[in-house]
């Protein structure tokens, strides 16, 4: 009787504390991935051409040269040029540089016009000379994508900085008074001029192929704040060369349009610059 007890008991210890076993462990959810940050670095030339006017002192000139006219009749031509990405899913952070130093000499430039209050001839144009820095900083963001087709929208600052030399024949400047006098040329030079333009505008982004990408981009900017008003219009495409150590590298050809119109001062403190600036452009960008 004892022993059938006792057997029971055990038998019921046993179906409890089968009860009590562990629960099956619970499904573990994985978190969303969260974008991490790409960056693309791109150092490039600019072969760059200028058609426009350019005023100095109050003597303007109109400037009429090729690439080929430049490197074929100056030895100041000097180019330093970035551009940089910073990217995190729909949101990117932009920047770019380009710093030049352009000498185009006579056949290439024109007496043109003086400003109102410098008399006297104008005298011939016997060169110009322009020191330029052009830096970009903006944002864009991905507001629609079809498939390899992705639209951004974007906005920021264009700042400006030029120098310019415009040497004359001083035998025909009858005033010169306010210009530098060296051998048989007057000098205009405009000292440090300085400049910001807000900037807005939108961007496509196209991959043709696995590797292969086209970029098209145009914006407007100034709109009185800083120049009367400029614009640009960029189109380039990429394709992969390779990678190396996690980073692929990849050609850029393309072509960059940048116009600007730009006024200060009055009389013989006039400077403008009304020129558009054009030309292929070819680099190399580096993405990790």
């Amino acid at each position: 009787m004892l022993a059938s007890v006792g057997v029971t008991l055990v038998a019921a210890g046993t179906a409890w504390a089968a009860d009590l076993s562990a629960p099956p462990p619970a499904s573990v959810l994985e978190a969303p991935a969260v974008p991490s940050w790409t960056y693309r670095f791109t150092p490039y030339g600019w072969l760059t051409a200028l058609n426009g006017t350019q005023t100095v002192r109050g003597r303007s000139v109109k400037v009429d040269a090729s690439f080929v006219d430049i490197v074929e009749n100056t030895d100041t031509l000097v180019g330093l040029m970035g551009d940089f990405e910073a990217r995190n899913g729909p949101f990117a952070l932009l920047a770019n540089v380009a710093w030049t130093k352009i000498g185009v000499d006579r056949g290439n430039v024109r007496s043109r016009a003086r400003a109102p209050g410098v008399t006297g001839s104008l005298g011939t144009s016997l060169g110009l000379d322009i020191e330029m820095a052009i830096a970009e900083v903006g944002i864009a963001y991905e507001v629609a994508r079809f498939g390899a087709l992705a639209f951004d929208i974007l906005g920021g600052a264009r700042y400006w900085h030029q120098e310019a030399d415009l040497s004359l024949d001083v035998t025909a400047a009858v005033s010169i008074g306010d210009l530098e006098v060296a051998g048989a040329r007057a000098f205009a030079r405009s000292g440090s001029v300085d400049w910001v333009d807000p900037m807005v505008g939108a961007r496509l982004r196209y991959t043709v192929a696995p590797g292969h990408e086209l970029w098209l981009r145009g914006d407007i900017g100034g709109f009185g704040v800083g120049s009367d008003f400029s614009w640009q219009a960029i189109g380039t495409y990429g394709f992969e060369l390779g990678t190396y150590q996690g980073i692929t590298f990849s050609g850029v050809i393309g072509y960059r349009v940048l116009y600007v119109d730009y006024v200060q001062g009055e009389s013989r403190q006039r400077y403008g610059f009304d020129m558009l600036q054009h030309g292929p452009v070819l680099g190399v960008s580096a993405r990790f």
